[in-house]
């Protein structure tokens, strides 16, 4: 989910401005090369810490360090199972590894740190989706940095939230391995997640969301969390249920009109994603015209739509819904 302010004349809270621009070659995410040479050693330690009162689940707090030569030591991550109003509640101290309940599927990551989730993501985001950026290579650190400065948020990284199929990653870590590139600490831990959830074969229907805790900045309340979570939810589905991703291709071509459709194309575009993946469109569209209820990450006014042309739509989305825990959400929101 993109940091972007709705428009000024609807009365919202104004998020960071998102502008998009050409940087030079390409690669996103916190490019922190470790240290080129012979011998040097990623070592990620994943602690679990006490569990929460709920269900027995508690965060995971992780931290990179460098050893003497050897090999690389991977302990076993903490990957815990919650339903979605135990996410909604969680207080990540760190990161933490949460399997979604209701889909087993999603894995969400959720962050205390809006700069960890960039250090993760931001260059998975910038191979996979991000517009006017290589499609065939990594950022590097400094690329990485103008692009997302370029974006409006030097800091924080591209997105509040983001999602991914487990397909992406492991076209991201093909790449990755194809030259040789230096992983972020927050990378090699991705790397390490895929191969515990055994999302590096080929095949896999799977999707991996993040969001952050409330306060990781001053616009993450209790509210936003549940816009990014249900809005990232939203994407998770429609990754890991190759029949609700069918639902969602026959809405947008045969229920919506192509001014609508021009209308989620543009948005999209000025949100710096690459229109040219149709699927990429499909996937956001859905989760923003249906499931993004906070005026302060979306307005219909922002694809040339009325407020009750987007309620008629929702309506036929949920009613052609096939029931399931997804279909329960949105009944709940509208």
């Amino acid at each position: 989910m993109k940091k972007r302010p709705a428009p000024a004349s609807d009365e919202t809270i104004i998020q960071t401005p998102r502008r998009v621009v050409h940087p030079a070659p390409r690669r996103t995410g916190k490019d922190v090369a470790l240290g080129a040479g012979i011998g040097l050693v990623i070592v990620i330690l994943a602690v679990g810490i006490g569990w929460a009162a709920w269900s027995g689940f508690g965060p995971v707090r992780t931290s990179v360090s460098q050893s003497a030569p050897g090999p690389v030591v991977l302990p076993a991550l903490a990957i815990k199972t919650a339903t979605m109003e135990q996410i909604r509640r969680h207080e990540p101290i760190d990161v933490s590894f949460i399997r979604l309940a209701e889909n087993p599927h999603i894995v969400v990551v959720d962050f205390a740190s809006l700069v960890r989730q960039g250090g993760m993501l931001d260059r998975v985001a910038a191979l996979i989706e991000k517009a006017d950026l290589p499609r065939d290579r990594i950022l590097n650190a400094g690329e990485l940095a103008r692009a997302v400065k370029a974006g409006g948020d030097m800091e924080g990284g591209f997105y509040y939230g983001h999602d991914y199929s487990a397909a992406s990653l492991t076209q991201f870590f093909a790449v990755v391995d194809r030259d040789h590139i230096h992983l972020s600490p927050e990378e090699a831990m991705l790397r390490h997640l895929l191969d515990e959830l055994g999302w590096s074969k080929p095949g896999i229907a799977a999707g991996l969301i993040s969001l952050p805790r409330v306060g990781a900045d001053s616009k993450i309340t209790a509210a936003a969390r549940d816009g990014i979570l249900i809005h990232e939810l939203a994407h998770g589905e429609y990754f890991s249920n190759p029949e609700y991703a069918a639902y969602v291709h026959r809405f947008f071509l045969t229920v919506m009109t192509e001014a609508e459709r021009e209308g989620f194309r543009g948005f999209l575009a000025h949100d710096g994603y690459d229109i040219g993946n149709p699927e990429l469109v499909e996937n956001e569209t859905q989760a923003y015209l249906v499931f993004t209820p906070d005026p302060r990450f979306f307005m219909p006014s922002q694809v040339k739509m009325t407020q009750d042309r987007r309620a008629e739509l929702r309506s036929v989305f949920l009613l052609n819904m096939r029931a399931g825990w997804l279909k329960d959400v949105l009944a709940g929101i509208l």
